[in-house]
């Protein structure tokens, strides 16, 4: 059961937008040891939750890289996710009304101001290990950034240092098939699924690529012709599988924050800001990821002062750091006992 943190001042968004107050859910496992030096916090991908056992298998378990007998670790469901922290689902004091399309644009930056306030609240002042996947590894970058004291090490998992067009193009795609749904604009909870639906099977291209199709979803009889193909129903099936669990308005204003992700955004460019990392770092790449491919990590390289690379082979894409758990635990087991 997810705990909830209830900040109750104003909080003032990267746009000059303010919430009028702000909960954010969040959970922990394992115990924090006397000298508080064991707390690992992990960042979560776009609609993940905070309970990291549900969406990253096998990590919190007895001798993984996230044991909760030796570590205590803390994920912390995002601003504007629906899974209990503040967004378009949440009444807006204001009004008395949910907020649904009035929820103001938010940034990755927005997103870690608002874990910094619950570390805050948790008496968590030094983290042994700052982690995180995608848009997970977003918020870790601008958190080392912004508190390069934090943490001690940090591991960024498949992801860059700001969105490039080829990944805002597939954003926006998703938001265009959002925008068609006809029920996008009505306030219900409800509204746009069937959008979404659809923008998840574009998502779910960028997210394995073409070896993991080909590797997957072949027909049990691929020399026959056929109208009907494996592949169809799995983009069926994993759009309904996010429609039934997620929020499409919760989804759009995600994504835009995700297109907004940008480190060097009034920092004197990417290498001036990746510069101000002090923490020893850990990077890793899929081979096969074709949203933000090796070469994307360069910079990350190039640039924070001490760092170790990995490049894990896999054909799944960007979705490898779900699918190779057990070579990235394997990974992140021999960094953090360095």
């Amino acid at each position: 059961m997810s705990k909830l943190y209830r900040h109750s001042e104003p909080f003032e968004l990267e746009s000059g937008a303010t919430l009028p107050e702000l909960e954010i859910a969040y959970d922990t496992f394992g115990t924090l040891n006397e000298a508080k030096d064991n707390v690992i916090w992990v960042c979560h991908a776009l609609t993940a939750n905070s309970d990291v056992a549900d969406w990253w298998p096998h990590t919190v378990e007895q001798g993984k890289f996230l044991d909760p007998e030796r570590y205590f670790v803390v994920c912390a469901n995002f601003l504007g996710s629906h899974y209990g922290t503040t967004s378009p689902l949440t009444e807006n004091p204001a009004t008395g009304k949910k907020w649904y399309y009035d929820f103001p644009q938010i940034t990755v930056r927005d997103m870690v101001r608002a874990h910094q306030l619950l570390a805050d609240a948790l008496g968590i002042e030094r983290v042994k290990l700052l982690i995180g996947s995608s848009i997970g590894g977003f918020q870790c970058m601008e958190w080392a950034i912004m508190e390069p004291e934090f943490m001690e090490s940090l591991a960024l998992i498949a992801t860059t240092t700001c969105s490039e067009p080829w990944a805002a193009a597939f954003n926006e795609s998703q938001r265009m098939a959002i925008r068609l749904d006809p029920t996008w604009g009505e306030e219900r909870d409800d509204a746009g699924l069937d959008g979404m639906a659809v923008a998840r099977s574009i998502a779910l291209i960028s997210y394995r690529g073409g070896a993991a199709y080909n590797a997957t979803q072949q027909e049990a009889n691929p020399t026959e012709a056929s109208f009907e193909r494996r592949a169809h129903t799995y983009q069926q099936y994993q759009g309904e599988k996010l429609r039934r669990r997620f929020n499409a308005m919760s989804y759009y204003r995600l994504s835009e924050a995700v297109d907004s992700h940008n480190i060097a955004r009034g920092r004197g460019g990417i290498a001036e800001a990746l510069h101000r990392i002090e923490a020893r770092t850990l990077i890793v790449a899929i081979s096969s990821d074709i949203l933000f491919p090796p070469e994307a990590h360069t910079p990350l390289r190039q640039h924070i002062a001490r760092n170790e690379y990995h490049l894990i082979e896999s054909e799944f894409g960007h979705d490898g750091f779900l699918v190779e758990h057990e070579k990235l635990n394997t990974i992140i087991q021999n960094f953090l006992n360095q």
